[in-house]
């Protein structure tokens, strides 16, 4: 289903003039609205005037994280703060939060945003949407509850404190929708296994987001509640989840170019990569009131192409992410992102997706410990066959990462779950 064929299948030229007004509209709004990015502009010698084209969008400064806490609260508001009708901050290191402020125009294109994104996912007014994320100052599930809303869906705003009690309310509500994370949707994926629910339930499609995953999770949460999962990409500081989905194909996440125009950028030059390379992705929020943000450093790593989408929709489709170029490691000199690791682990099975990367270092050498669940499904009574089970995983790291890393088989469930986003990876080595 696609909810705005105008927009979303819309031809390139014609999205590139639209792009290419509200960007100049969008770059004037900051420049005499906002008092920081009036200095960076006039700092490079910049003015609204010269933005003529998509093509003049590398000359604008970027922005960053560090960029709205040293400006927190309030100091990238757009708009008076009177016109602020939503704040919603994340956290992420230790330090201030980024605050976001949103006016009732851009509450609507949240909306919006979100009702493609659940539509993406194949949901109409017919569904019961299940929301499985926890309700706080995070942007997430409130943009999430909009969209349906639009969409007409009805939503079940549950806790995520009690497992059983949500696979309850799943099956005698006849939910036929869910909104989580992955990995705690693996976890409810367990619970219903336990409880003898999975293919009794309605559910037949899903949203996930607020942590990266990869393609083989996305098959094991397919295969264990016989649904079709969608990779939704969401960013706080931009606007929250809605900013991309995948379709049906699973051939990349489409961005929403009409409201944030993507670039890619190579993270160590800050230089535009070449078309379909791997890099830094970039975001402009060309529609937003309250804050908008020029040319965001959003440090995921991805390629994009402009090609159309065998769906039919003509935006722009970021792949999968690699992980975060600020979360890879680099360890004895080899670039490391968490997601390969997940890969193998996944792939190997007799495994849970649940997992630890430690990374430490002993007499000046780096060292790599991957510690994971054991699957229900393995039995085995002899030490012998743990023993290979964690060299097979071993091999396989080793092949696919070029390290030789420790494997740790640690009993089922005895990683601590979270309904918000999953600690994978533990740094001892005190880099800073």
């Amino acid at each position: 289903m696609i909810w705005d064929k105008a927009m979303e299948c819309m031809d390139r030229e014609e999205l590139q003039g639209l792009q290419r007004k509200r960007l100049q509209k969008i770059v004037k709004r900051v420049y005499h609205n906002v008092p920081f990015y009036r200095r960076k502009m006039q700092n490079i010698g910049i003015e609204p005037e010269d933005i003529h084209g998509l093509e003049d969008l590398e000359k604008l400064p970027f922005t960053t994280k560090a960029d709205i806490r040293d400006n927190y609260p309030f100091g990238l508001l757009a708009v008076p703060r009177q016109n602020i009708v939503r704040f919603h901050a994340s956290g992420g290191k230790p330090g201030k939060a980024t605050v976001v402020g949103y006016t009732g125009q851009d509450m609507e294109i949240w909306g919006e945003c979100m009702a493609r994104t659940l539509a993406m996912a194949g949901m109409d007014r017919e569904d019961i949407l299940q929301m499985a994320y926890g309700y706080g100052v995070f942007a997430g599930e409130t943009g999430i509850y909009h969209g349906a809303e639009k969409l007409g869906a009805a939503v079940i705003p549950m806790p995520t404190g009690n497992v059983k009690r949500l696979v309850t309310m799943m099956e005698d509500m006849g939910v036929t929708a869910i909104a989580s994370t992955p990995s705690y949707l693996l976890h409810i994926a367990q619970t219903m296994e336990e409880c003898g629910k999975v293919g009794k339930s309605r559910l037949k499609t899903a949203v996930c987001g607020a942590e990266p995953w990869t393609e083989s999770m996305r098959r094991q949460i397919e295969g264990q509640l016989h649904i079709r999962a969608h990779d939704m990409y969401e960013m706080s500081e931009i606007m929250g989840p809605g900013v991309a989905c995948d379709c049906e194909c699973h051939q990349g996440l489409h961005v929403y170019a009409d409201h944030f125009l993507p670039e890619i950028i190579n993270p160590d030059t800050l230089r535009p990569v070449a078309a379909g390379s791997t890099g830094e992705l970039v975001l402009t929020t060309i529609t937003k009131e309250g804050l908008p943000l020029l040319r965001y450093r959003t440090r995921d790593m991805t390629a994009i192409t402009y090609e159309t989408c065998a769906c039919g929709r003509t935006l722009p489709r970021i792949r999968r992410f690699m992980g975060r170029c600020d979360d890879m490691l680099i360890i004895r000199g080899v670039s490391v992102f968490p997601s390969q690791i997940e890969s193998v682990l996944l792939e190997i099975g007799g495994t849970t997706p649940h997992y630890r990367i430690i990374v430490d270092r002993v007499n000046h050498l780096d060292t790599l410990e991957v510690q994971v669940e054991i699957g229900d499904g393995f039995f085995s009574d002899e030490i012998k066959g743990l023993e290979s089970l964690a060299g097979e995983i071993g091999r396989v790291l080793q092949q696919e990462i070029g390290l030789l890393a420790k494997v740790k088989l640690l009993e089922p469930r005895s990683i601590v779950r979270s309904v918000e986003k999953a600690v994978r990876v533990i740094d001892n080595r005190n880099l800073t």
